[in-house]
């Protein structure tokens, strides 16, 4: 007799990290960037507001696109991944899944703008930089591989473009190790634009590797 196995205790907890970690970020920790000014949150002691409080209009604008896009991306990933709202509700996966390519657009193309203003300086530009092409590229790659019927492949790229928006989540993380370690915010942040996400990435490609059909998700 055939018999069926559902996810592991292991694969379930680590669903849920991501779950519960992307809903976290992308409510949580943008949430005084909606409730207070730059100015304000500059005044006190908010390093990356500080960064921009004093910009041009419409890099500020870009801050506040680049945070909602990548924010959104971020909360509706947990959808996209799981192959029960795929397989129980495809009309929700294909709604939501428009939303999160048009939020990485906009959070992408933000980023690059954003890249050369960032508190890293030229280690900043770079790593931030990237990050924002390579993830849009893997979402452009992605909607031409759906539109072309090739399911599969659609799916590998939007795990890569997922492995660069939880940069959102793993950057933070990163962040929270390292300010106590270097002692002070301005050296732990010039370690992460490419810590935060190349990681990720690697994490990615070796399970596609390993598992090249296989999902992330239940």
């Amino acid at each position: 007799m055939a018999t069926t196995t559902g996810p592991t205790p292991w694969r379930l907890a680590g669903v849920w990290w991501l779950a519960l970690t992307a809903v976290a970020i992308s409510v949580f920790a943008l949430l005084p960037y909606t409730a207070q000014s730059l100015g304000d949150l500059a005044a006190a002691d908010n390093e990356l507001a500080a960064n921009y409080a004093d910009r041009p209009a419409w890099l500020r604008l870009c801050l506040y696109a680049h945070m909602t896009g990548g924010g959104l991306a971020l909360l509706l990933s947990p959808i996209q991944l799981s192959t029960r709202v795929r397989a129980r509700t495809p009309r929700l996966h294909r709604s939501a899944g428009r939303v999160v390519l048009v939020a990485i657009a906009v959070g992408a193309l933000t980023g690059l703008l954003l890249a050369p203003h960032n508190l890293a300086g030229p280690v900043g530009t770079a790593g931030f930089g990237l990050l924002a092409l390579l993830w849009l590229t893997f979402a452009a790659l992605g909607l031409r591989a759906i539109r072309r019927g090739a399911v599969t492949t659609h799916r590998r790229w939007m795990l890569r473009a997922f492995a660069l928006t939880y940069a959102a989540v793993t950057l933070r993380l990163w962040l929270v190790a390292l300010v106590p370690l270097t002692g002070d915010f301005p050296t732990a942040y010039r370690i992460v634009p490419f810590l935060a996400w190349v990681p990720n990435l690697v994490v990615v490609e070796l399970l596609l590797r390993e598992r090249p059909t296989a999902q992330p998700s239940r």
